[in-house]
């Protein structure tokens, strides 16, 4: 049995469920190392990270580098005296940092590997209509996400399930095979697999305005499928436009419509309670969504207040 005294890296809320079970299991924790506080929202008040306030809470040794190729930092890492660092949603690491354990640094990823390495795999499993996915704990090397892997555990995907919800759903799995992954090499018999080099590839690009943008000229089901992909955050989006007016608008909940039409794809009809959208092979009924300046809603409360002509369009 090796004691393991652990360095665990990660920002988001992902990460903070997988720091919680390493802590909750009492193992050693040497450090937590998170991204640097950064100013958010209108007020640009300094916002810290999900695990940085966990740290905070549990009292934990936090470190939060800007440059992790930065000589003070790599001394203060390594007097630490960590066997094995934890990586779950932080950044690529240098080969100085991640080489530096003696047991190695693994990471969590959130996809079955070598399919969805990048940064948005949950987002872009739930984009393509996968339907099953899963998470991965791999020990890191010189590449994004190619490393050897450890552990896989596999989930289905539901028909109209969102995003976060899948989040939600891999961070628990996650927990459990972060701790299994834990007890295999405190145990000596973790055991690795090569990812293939022969497989397709999927990668989750990291999103960005343009590729969250909605193309109605798309078959109903990708539209469908690009909105509960990016739903709650960062949103999908389009414009509208009526009278004159032009909005930037955020979809978080739709319907997929199969039906044959004639309608120009981007059309807008609405009623007192329903507001749809053509696609080429149907409509899409918008649930919720958020206009600008106002909190998101459903399409019947945006209804009590506004009225479509028959010339409204998205696009």
């Amino acid at each position: 049995m090796k004691k393991l005294r652990i360095v665990f890296m990660g920002t988001p809320e992902f990460a903070v469920g997988i720091l919680d079970t390493i802590y909750q299991n009492n193992f050693d924790i040497a450090a937590v190392i998170t991204a640097p506080d950064k100013p958010a929202g209108r007020g640009q008040k300094i916002k810290y990270s999900a695990v940085k306030e966990y740290a905070l809470e549990k009292n934990l040794r936090l470190l939060q580098p800007t440059n992790l190729k930065d000589g003070t930092f790599l001394e203060e890492l390594k007097s630490l005296e960590a066997n094995l660092q934890v990586v779950v949603a932080f950044r690529m690491l240098p080969e100085a940092v991640w080489k530096m354990p003696k047991l190695g640094t693994f990471n969590l990823h959130a996809s079955l590997l070598p399919q969805y390495r990048g940064a948005a795999p949950i987002n872009w499993a739930v984009i393509n209509g996968e339907k099953t996915t899963g998470v991965t704990t791999f020990f890191i090397d010189e590449k994004i996400d190619t490393g050897a892997m450890i552990l896989k555990a596999e989930t289905e995907i539901e028909a109209n399930e969102t995003a976060g919800e899948l989040h939600d759903r891999l961070m628990d799995l996650g927990k459990d095979t972060v701790l299994k992954t834990l007890r295999l090499i405190e145990t000596g018999k973790a055991e690795t697999t090569i990812q293939s080099l022969d497989e397709e590839v999927k990668t989750a690009y990291k999103l960005n305005k343009e590729n969250c943008k909605i193309d109605w000229t798309k078959p109903g089901e990708e539209i469908h499928n690009l909105v509960r992909g990016l739903s709650p955050y960062p949103a999908a989006w389009c414009f509208i436009k009526d009278n004159g007016q032009e909005w930037n608008v955020k979809i978080y909940e739709t319907i997929f419509e199969k039906v044959s039409h004639n309608e120009k794809a981007g059309t807008l009809t609405a009623d007192k309670k329903e507001i749809k959208i053509a696609a080429i092979n149907g409509f899409i009924k918008i649930k919720s969504l958020q206009f600008p300046g106002k909190k998101r809603m459903t399409a019947q409360e945006l209804l009590n207040g506004m009225v479509f002509s028959k010339d409204a369009i998205a696009w």
